[in-house]
């Protein structure tokens, strides 16, 4: 008698399973390890032509990953809640503009940042606000206020760069290098810890799960969720700003449009980083390992001097397979 064949869905699921280890996590970690030591052994093959290891690259690494990092923190618990914000692109441009303005007209860069970050979480809570109050996919809701940031922010100073020229302290402080580390890179990594407190050692990051999971059993037990979502889009409007300030440190001057894309970016990291789309799951080192490869996979490019839409080809494919396989893992958790 002839054995029946097996249906192509079960092999593939037999297939990854033996690839993929039962953590999105781990995979990541593996994946970002892999690519970390073929850098490594071709930059050391090839000093002169793939300068990966110097100085200046590393540098500009650390700071750069670590604006998408910050974005990526607050994205992410945000999508952990069971909602996203497709204006944190603008978020981040207009709150960076607000500042620099501020800064222009004699305020202190100290006083004008803060100032900016509250705009920030403003932003974020007008997000939560109309998703909530009207029952609107977040996703729809933020496309809306993501078009009027953005024009507010031509509206506000015009399509031209500002230059954001603040006190020595603040630059040294916002984008100096301590200890040869990075201002930017520290300011992620201590926002990244903070954000690894809070949802494992707090109980608003179970609520942050419970919400994002089971909206109806978080209810049930008295978690009130629209509250858990306010703080959620807050802390990412909160993280959208915050990036736009060492962005802007970093940099010198603002343009209104240099945050767009940023939102789908931040997204991208996530899933990358095993956060599941539908919410309820996820960590904060998978944001930070999936941020740090998609920006790793950007310099590579960089050095190869490949044309820069190869990274919307990288990053594409890395987000189908990220979804394929936190799919598969749900699988075989069941």
């Amino acid at each position: 008698m002839a054995a029946t064949e097996q249906p192509s869905s079960t092999r593939w699921r037999g297939i990854a399973g033996r690839i993929f280890t039962r953590d999105p996590v781990v995979d990541i970690l593996i994946l970002f390890l892999i690519v970390q030591a073929v850098c490594i052994i071709a930059a050391l093959l090839f000093p002169t032509s793939f300068r990966y290891l110097s100085a200046g690259n590393i540098s500009v690494m650390l700071k750069a990953v670590s604006v998408l990092g910050i974005i990526s923190l607050g994205v992410g618990i945000l999508m952990i809640s069971g909602d996203f914000d497709l204006s944190i692109g603008s978020n981040f441009a207009f709150t960076a503009i607000v500042m620099t303005m501020l800064v222009e007209r004699g305020l202190s860069a100290f006083i004008a940042a803060p100032v900016a970050l509250v705009v920030g979480i403003l932003i974020g809570l007008l997000n939560g606000f109309i998703t909530l109050r009207f029952t609107i996919p977040s996703f729809i809701a933020t496309l809306g206020t993501m078009l009027f940031w953005r024009g507010m922010t031509l509206l506000v100073h015009g399509p031209t760069a500002l230059r954001f020229a603040p006190n020595a302290a603040f630059t040294s402080l916002m984008s100096g290098n301590f200890a040869g580390i990075e201002a930017a890179f520290i300011w992620f990594l201590a926002f990244a810890i903070i954000s690894w407190l809070l949802l494992n050692h707090h109980k608003l990051g179970n609520h942050f799960f419970a919400v994002g999971g089971n909206l109806q059993a978080a209810a049930a037990i008295g978690i009130n969720s629209g509250r858990v979502k306010m703080l959620a889009f807050a802390i990412a409007g909160f993280c959208a700003a915050l990036a736009g300030i060492v962005a802007t440190a970093r940099v010198g001057s603002v343009m209104p449009g240099q945050g767009n894309g940023l939102e789908l970016q931040a997204i991208a990291a996530c899933v990358i980083g095993g956060l599941a789309l539908s919410g309820g799951s996820g960590t904060i080192l998978g944001i930070f390992l999936g941020a740090s490869m998609m920006y790793t996979i950007q310099d590579v490019l960089l050095l190869l001097r490949a044309p820069g839409f190869y990274l919307e080809i990288f990053v594409g494919i890395l987000i189908v397979v990220a979804v394929i396989l936190n799919q598969v893992i749900r699988q075989r958790r069941r």
